[in-house]
């Protein structure tokens, strides 16, 4: 078979949960910089109007003159919108609350749900040489996620382990149905990532076991820990991967990126031989 590059263009992808608090921008973030240390070029998009994930990289309020909110006004092509991260290798297109009135704003708009998938599915993002496109999704399934799903070639999930934590699953994996028959056909679930594990707790083992017993080879076998470094990491702006390289989160992560780039592989190869 011929030597396969990775992708044709980068490899998109959806951190989508309409729950908060599942651990959505830490998984973005931290999966991003194990993706980056293992030598991928990758661009975060930061689509959540509170904007977590451009803070917790690092890039302040000031700085952030130029977002998604540009991007998908179409006030600014992509390339404008890039920063650079203290993280080598990880760049972000920060987002404001400017992002919040997305919905009222675009409501008129018959294009609004291809908005994001325009930007970046285009000819000129190979120019920039990402490997990987990480989406941190808003905690709801609103027109903003909705891009999110129609730009992306695939969706990660962060599962938080705990009570009722698989009610909502079936709203999302429906949302994806839906989208996949209306607007993007190529969209896959690559994965469920369970977070907020703690191997001590019966419930979290509970929730593990019906996920693999419902959900089957979609949920990834690396589980993220409850971790104290994880927590703090944010608050100084920077992914645990750099505040504290040797702790259960960091390596949890990395071993999630792995996983991630050996799908992605394997899709490639099926896309390459169909």
């Amino acid at each position: 078979m011929t030597k396969l590059h990775l992708h044709d263009g980068p490899r998109i992808i959806a951190i989508a949960n309409q729950k908060g608090g599942v651990g959505k921008t830490t998984t973005t973030i931290n999966l991003g910089a194990a993706l980056a240390e293992q030598k991928k070029h990758v661009l975060l998009i930061d689509l959540d109007p509170q904007g977590n994930a451009s803070t917790g990289l690092g890039i302040d309020q000031d700085q952030r003159e130029l977002t998604t909110y540009d991007l998908l006004t179409g006030d600014a092509e992509l390339a404008e919108t890039v920063q650079k991260t203290e993280f080598p290798g990880l760049f972000v297109v920060p987002a404001t609350t400017d992002l919040s009135s997305a919905d009222i704003e675009l409501i008129d708009d018959q294009n609004r749900s291809f908005l994001l998938r325009n930007a970046l599915r285009n000819g000129r993002i190979d120019e920039l040489g990402f490997d990987y496109i990480l989406i941190d999704c808003p905690p709801s399934l609103n027109i903003l996620t909705v891009n999110a799903m129609v730009a992306a070639h695939a969706i990660i999930v962060p599962l938080q382990s705990e009570f009722f934590a698989l009610e909502g699953l079936s709203q999302l994996i429906l949302t994806v149905r839906n989208v996949r028959q209306s607007a993007n056909p190529e969209l896959k679930i690559d994965g469920i990532a369970l977070t907020m594990y703690d191997q001590r707790n019966n419930l979290s083992l509970q929730v593990e076991d019906d996920a693999r017993q419902n959900m089957g080879d979609m949920v990834f076998k690396t589980v993220i820990p409850r971790n104290v470094r994880l927590s703090e990491a944010p608050s100084f702006a920077m992914p645990v991967l750099t505040y504290d390289s040797t702790s259960k989160g960091s390596m949890a992560y990395r071993a999630l990126a792995l996983e991630v780039i050996a799908k992605s592989q394997v899709k490639k190869v099926q896309h390459h031989d169909a």
